[in-house]
């Protein structure tokens, strides 16, 4: 099948929502499936976006809160590692272990995007919260950005609604 070099870089962008996990699972349930998966011919590169805690902090705009900051990047920092333990724990569980896993500071739209052109990626797999129209317009859509940020293909993974 394909060798090292041949490999199709893909990322998959993670956090620590359920939507994020389920398009983990559902991308190596797809793309990666027996005989598949030892042999894939994609090289997978799992990416937490990390919020910074300066943004955290910030946005309590408190007096004296410039003393939580040190808890919150250490808070931060446990999640991503959370996160990524669970990503791994995945790759074992699907057979997937031609895997990458990376934390990086910053807003997930960006952080995305810089992998995508860092990795030279050919595919960006993101989850979607499912968020309306306004609640996308108050709080922006990492995949939407991505859909028209990212120079590669974007899968979008909605998870489906449970009745």
């Amino acid at each position: 099948m394909a060798t090292l070099e041949e490999k199709q870089v893909m990322v998959v962008g993670i956090d620590d929502s359920q939507h994020s996990t389920y398009a983990l699972e559902w991308t190596f349930d797809h793309f990666f499936t027996p005989p598949l998966a030892s042999n894939s011919p994609f090289k997978v590169v799992v990416v937490h976006a990390q919020t910074p805690a300066t943004s955290v902090v910030a946005s309590l705009a408190e007096p004296g809160i410039a003393e939580v900051s040190p808890q919150v990047k250490s808070d931060l920092k446990k999640i991503a590692a959370r996160d990524i333990e669970k990503a791994k724990e995945i790759c074992i569980s699907k057979s997937v272990s031609d895997v990458i896993f990376e934390v990086v500071e910053g807003d997930p739209r960006n952080v995305l995007c810089e992998a995508v052109e860092k990795h030279h990626a050919s595919v960006l797999v993101v989850g979607s919260h499912g968020y309306g129209a306004i609640k996308r317009a108050v709080l922006g859509s990492v995949s939407d950005y991505c859909v028209h940020n990212a120079r590669c293909t974007v899968m979008i993974v909605k998870r489906p609604k449970m009745p």
